[in-house]
């Protein structure tokens, strides 16, 4: 049996996985990983609010990272296109990380087990 293929192209596959810490590409944060959107599924507003020149495509992975900066500890919603690794093993100072994760080891969250699916 021969087998069609999609008119559409497929979703990326995501990168980053739940507990991962990761980097903004462009903007001064990181963060950890809590929830992972296989396209995007935020509001059109939210979209809209980026600048033009920085909107990423729709058609990837986004991910809500409890994120951190010199100033302030904030949820963010990230394209994969935004984000790398990051490598430098220091935590996430966020209030709600601890209630969420329940270790930090080698640069990875672990979930709590109450939060796993």
């Amino acid at each position: 049996m021969a087998h069609s293929t999609a008119s559409a192209l497929p979703i990326p596959s995501a990168r980053f996985g739940i507990g991962d810490v990761v980097r903004h590409r462009l903007l001064d944060f990181r963060g950890v990983i809590f929830d992972v959107d296989p396209e995007f599924a935020n509001s059109q507003e939210w979209y809209d609010a980026i600048p033009e020149e920085l909107r990423p495509s729709k058609d990837q992975p986004f991910y809500h990272l409890l994120a951190d900066n010199d100033e302030q500890s904030y949820i963010a919603y990230v394209s994969q296109q935004n984000l790398v690794a990051d490598d430098s093993e220091e935590p996430i100072d966020h209030p709600a990380v601890e209630s969420l994760f329940h270790a930090f080891d080698h640069g990875k969250y672990h979930l709590r087990p109450e939060h796993r699916h």
